[in-house]
């Protein structure tokens, strides 16, 4: 039998709540064996990546990342998405690469936040107005009912554009906008931090996820020292993404600073009220795989 080549149009079928327990089941059983190679030309990026989970399968995901696509009208982010059978390594199904993409990055925020953020927060801020920002906003949706939203973004424009499509307010000033939010979550091409420690106030949750290659950061070293850190994975964080590389080489913060992944579930909670938390979204391959067999599953 053909394997099946799952659309968009399998979208109607998922839930952002239900993916974020196929995460929770998929960090359970044994830890993934990750393979990324990364070439680079330019601002362009191609990136691949392999995990395979016993249990679960394999998945190989190529994504091509050009920034300049922008001027073409053209998504920054393009690729190929192959899900493999566990027991055989038969292909079991090809998915849509933006479909895995977008379930796969907003859902690991949201696992984020509804482990680290205050329960009661309910004014979000959006920095970026891209195809990863909208999926933020449903995704945060889902996990906070009744929150407010609001964008921000270097290009007026586009984030009064998607505000008005998702019912969203405009930031003008973004410290005025940061200050004022419970939730700050982050999708920006940046390279320099804009997003400044000395502007966060206690109880805040910080949502990274813009930064995905070893020159690019989103937060100061400030964020760092004033928060408690978490990443999705430290083996897909460390010496990979300059959010958290960056400030290990020079000494800003130490391995122990990172206090934990999804794979220690127990540890990944607030403490307190009043801290601050910051939590990397690194997106590794292994779950990819989880949301293309929550994917496979939703659909079958």
């Amino acid at each position: 039998m053909t394997p099946p080549f799952i659309t968009r149009e399998a979208e109607t079928k998922l839930d952002w709540l239900a993916l974020t327990e196929a995460l929770k089941a998929g960090h359970k059983r044994p830890r993934a064996e990750i393979g990324d190679t990364f070439l680079y030309r330019g601002d362009d990026t191609i990136l691949s990546r392999a995990a395979w989970i016993d249990g679960l399968g394999a998945l190989v995901k190529t994504a091509t990342i050009h920034p300049g696509n922008a001027r073409f009208d053209l998504p920054t982010v393009n690729g190929a998405v192959s899900l493999f059978d566990n027991e055989t390594g038969q292909l079991s199904a090809m998915v849509d690469f933006h479909l895995v993409t977008k379930w796969k990055t907003a859902g690991d925020s949201l696992l984020g936040a509804l482990s680290l953020a205050r329960p009661d927060s309910r004014r979000i801020l959006v920095l970026g107005a891209g195809t990863v920002a909208r999926a933020l906003i449903e995704a945060y949706s889902a996990g906070f009912p009744g929150a407010e939203f609001t964008i921000w973004n270097r290009t007026a424009s586009k984030a009064e554009a998607l505000a008005a499509e998702m019912g969203a307010q405009v930031a003008g000033d973004l410290e005025e906008a940061v200050r004022g939010a419970d939730i700050i979550t982050s999708a920006t091409m940046t390279i320099e931090p804009i997003l400044k420690g000395d502007w966060l106030q206690p109880g805040q949750h910080v949502d990274l996820i813009g930064a995905y290659r070893p020159d690019m950061r989103e937060v100061d070293d400030t964020a760092l020292r004033r928060a408690r850190i978490f990443v999705d994975s430290r083996e897909t964080t460390i010496g990979h993404i300059g959010e958290i590389e960056i400030p290990l080489q020079a000494g800003t913060i130490t391995r122990n600073d990172l206090l934990a992944s999804f794979y220690e579930p127990d540890a990944m909670r607030r403490e307190s009220a009043d801290e601050i938390t910051l939590f990397k979204n690194g997106g590794g391959a292994h779950l990819d795989l989880m949301v293309a067999r929550y994917v496979l599953d939703a659909c079958s």
